[in-house]
């Protein structure tokens, strides 16, 4: 028995079931692929493929559908596959229009659900590694000033700070020139090492200690991870591959950020382009009807933080992937552009 022929087998049946979610018979296979063999030929590879529990007959006299197993030497043998151009320039276009981190995972998410028809997932970046791109203090009034942090991964905090005192314009705008020397490209740790020197400086404002402490608190805001989720409505278009209570179960999942934010994890720990876990293999009961696909992003190819998608077993593996990994790669742009 072919080898090759086999896989060809089982890919027309994953193809085949995603299309129409009808299990798929010989007889079908033979009329409508390319395999070039008869039905009685392709029962015998089914057969093959029934015994290493890659498909199976959900009842008696129907054809076969792809067991997770199955799925699995699917994508394991899928080559990459482009995503069309307009889909392409879509992307870009649409992030490039972001005007800050926050705009850019909310354009993505709901972008990446849109392209899939699934539910799209974003991890925010975490700030515990992310250096401090600039700093910025402006000017709101006689004692009170406006401490802006931008960091390497483009997030945006600030916060207001009493000075305690009137302040001329050369002294204010000297000590926003120092601060910002002293700051940039400094990670939150190494951050207040320098902030610190740099406030206990002889003759340093009396106010420094205030506005050394607001860069650093600004700098950590991203510290706690968490993410963000967009198209949960696609599930309940998905609701024939789900038993009934099964949708109430993953939705339950995507609130609890503590167990996306697991797996993710454990994706990113796999170090690949693009990590796929299939049912089982999420190793949650509530998500074990589903499949998650997701890809790293990050500036300078700083892949920390994730996104991806996720939806029932019965998904257009290809398509979905080259989704992901387009959208992760025009973040990492925007986000190191920022």
């Amino acid at each position: 028995m072919s080898e090759d022929r086999r896989r060809a087998v089982l890919r027309a049946i994953v193809e085949g079931y995603v299309a129409t979610s009808e299990p798929v018979g010989s007889k079908a296979l033979a009329d409508a692929s390319s395999l070039g063999v008869s039905s009685a030929t392709i029962r015998n590879d089914m057969a093959a493929l029934e015994e290493e529990g890659l498909i199976a007959q959900p009842h008696t006299s129907a054809g076969r559908i792809p067991t997770d197993a199955g799925y699995r030497s699917f994508v394991d043998n899928l080559a990459a596959t482009a995503l069309h151009d307009p889909h392409k320039r879509a992307i870009q276009t649409f992030l490039s229009d972001a005007v800050d981190l926050n705009d850019v995972v909310e354009r993505s998410v709901r972008l990446l659900s849109q392209l899939t028809r699934q539910v799209a997932v974003v991890q925010y970046p975490s700030l515990r590694e992310s250096a401090v791109r600039r700093v910025e203090l402006v000017r709101i009034g006689a004692d009170r000033a406006l401490v802006v942090v931008v960091s390497a991964d483009a997030r945006v905090e600030q916060s207001t700070v009493a000075l305690g005192e009137a302040v001329g314009d050369e002294e204010f705008e000297r000590v926003a020139r120092e601060l910002n020397e002293a700051s940039v490209g400094h990670t939150p740790a190494a951050l207040l090492t320098s902030l610190t020197s740099w406030a206990s400086r002889p003759g340093q404002v009396s106010w420094a200690t205030s506005i050394a402490d607001a860069v650093v608190a600004a700098a950590r805001g991203g510290t706690v991870e968490r993410v963000v989720f967009a198209g949960a409505a696609n599930l309940a278009r998905a609701g024939a591959d789900f038993e009934s209570d099964a949708i109430g179960s993953v939705l339950d999942a995507l609130e609890e950020q503590v167990v996306l934010l697991r797996l993710l994890h454990e994706m990113a720990a796999e170090g690949q382009d693009i990590a796929v876990r299939i049912g089982a293999e999420t190793r949650t009961d509530a998500l074990a009807r589903t499949s998650v696909i997701a890809a790293g992003y990050g500036p300078s190819g700083d892949a920390a933080s994730l996104l991806g998608t996720l939806g029932p077993t019965r998904m257009d593996y290809p398509g979905t992937m080259a989704a992901v990994r387009a959208v992760a790669r025009y973040l990492s742009r925007v986000v190191e552009n920022e």
